[in-house]
């Protein structure tokens, strides 16, 4: 019986070590040389996931955007396009008026059109816009991906945040820059008066037409050249308690020496009727000594093949009032419509359009101002334009002049968009003006 006993107790151990050998040789092996002869099984892998990533859906998403004039737009979806082949972007241009483009976003998403999925939004619709519910709320995406919202400008991420949430990325960032003829000028008015000065002076030098050129409109670009005066004369429309504080002597002072510049011989008899595109399309024809834009224009009057001033532009603070230099701190947003059937692809755009390759592209070949910190000290990105190597433009962007900040700026800027353009074209005072302005601005509030 025993050794029967040992017999099975031989056979069990004989039969386990086959076992562990069978399992042993089935393993892979731990050195690089067994490693050689396995199967590529990585790279069939890697065969399929690729076939996978050109099978995925083709998406079109549509992209809206005012004009552009540079060739910066259409290098960044083609950039995008190439890093994402599954996702095409259609781009669709909206009017040169902000305010038409702005009522065309309402019309559409109030009705939770799905035509648009991506849009650009001026700096002062965010709140608008977040509140109608027409635009997708960041915060998770931006979480998601480790986005650090800290590498923009604080105030262009301040701009998009209401409620405590975020509603748009950054995209670019302006602020009023002031242009002049170097092969005219040796040294550019420092002041309102001088300006007048020069212009009436100047006027018609190297085949000139005009001595001053800028943004005169009953549009919103008339706001930000009148608030540039008025900062400038030390005059708000709202402050920081949010009262409305735009019938004072410094404002009456400033509308004064815009109604003086717009009335004056050196300007576009039709200035009233000029907006961006009107300001940039005279001032590369070489049709004006001075001008006011943003920051985009200082690219296309180096465009060889549309400028006739190339080599021959600088660019400086705008002049000063009694308080000083103002510039209106402007700049776009992008944001994604609530109601977008493909918010994924919609977000993956947005994100690269406003990250650091996006915005490189359209600052070296757009000249939009980037809102990113550190594109600053990029060496391409200074070479692309002298703004943005001038270290006090940083500084300046940090601490520009916003339009009123209010949750019903659309009114504000209406309401002053009528009563200063009476006293352009001559209708009333000034003082008349404030007076009409605080009254109107102060019921709009209290409503």
């Amino acid at each position: 019986m025993k050794l029967w006993r040992n017999a099975l107790f031989s056979l069990f151990f004989i039969a386990l070590a086959l076992f562990l050998v069978a399992c042993s040789s089935d393993s892979p092996s731990s050195t690089e040389e067994d490693k050689k002869d396995e199967p590529d099984t990585t790279a069939e892998e890697q065969d399929n996931a690729t076939d996978e990533g050109e099978d995925k859906e083709q998406v079109t998403i549509v992209y809206a955007r005012g004009v552009d004039t540079t060739p910066g737009t259409d290098m960044v979806i083609e950039a995008f396009e190439k890093k994402f082949p599954n996702i095409k972007i259609e781009s669709r241009e909206m009017p040169a008026d902000t305010g038409q483009s702005h009522d065309q976003y309402v019309t559409a998403f109030s009705s939770q059109s799905t035509e648009i999925d991506v849009f650009n939004a001026d700096v002062i619709w965010p709140a608008e816009f977040a509140q109608a519910n027409y635009a997708l709320e960041l915060d998770r995406l931006i979480e998601r991906d480790g986005i650090d919202m800290d590498t923009y400008f604080p105030g262009t991420v301040a701009a998009a945040n209401f409620d405590g949430r975020q509603w748009a990325m950054p995209q670019y960032t302006d602020a009023g820059v002031f242009y002049y003829r170097t092969d005219i000028v040796e040294t550019p008015p420092a002041t309102w008066d001088e300006l007048i000065e020069q212009a009436n002076a100047l006027k018609g030098q190297e085949g000139t037409e005009f001595g001053y050129i800028m943004q005169a409109a009953q549009y919103e670009g008339l706001i930000t050249n009148a608030i540039e005066f008025i900062a400038s004369y030390g005059g708000q429309v709202i402050d920081e308690d949010n009262n409305v504080v735009v019938d004072s002597p410094e404002t009456v002072k400033a509308i004064e020496k815009m109604a003086e510049v717009v009335g004056s011989d050196f300007v576009p008899g039709n200035i009233l009727n000029f907006q961006e595109i009107d300001t940039e399309n005279a001032f590369v024809e070489g049709k004006s000594v001075f001008a006011r834009n943003w920051p985009y224009m200082q690219s296309s009057s180096n465009d060889e093949e549309k400028s006739k001033i190339v080599g021959n532009v600088a660019i400086t603070t705008l002049p000063a009032g009694d308080a000083g230099n103002a510039a209106a701190l402007g700049g776009w947003m992008t944001m994604i419509n609530r109601y977008s059937e493909h918010p994924d692809e919609a977000w993956e755009f947005v994100k690269f359009i406003s990250g650091e390759e996006g915005q490189k592209i359209t600052a070296v070949s757009g000249g939009r101002a980037p809102t990113l910190k550190a594109l600053y000290d990029d060496a391409e990105v200074k070479e692309a334009s002298e703004l943005f190597a001038n270290p006090d433009f940083a500084a300046v962007l940090e601490s520009a002049v916003s339009r009123p900040v209010t949750p019903i700026y659309p009114v504000v800027s209406d309401v002053m968009q009528i009563e200063i353009s009476k006293v352009l074209t001559g209708d009333q005072t000034a003082q008349e003006a404030a007076t009409n302005m605080q009254t109107k601005i102060e019921a709009a509030m209290n409503e």
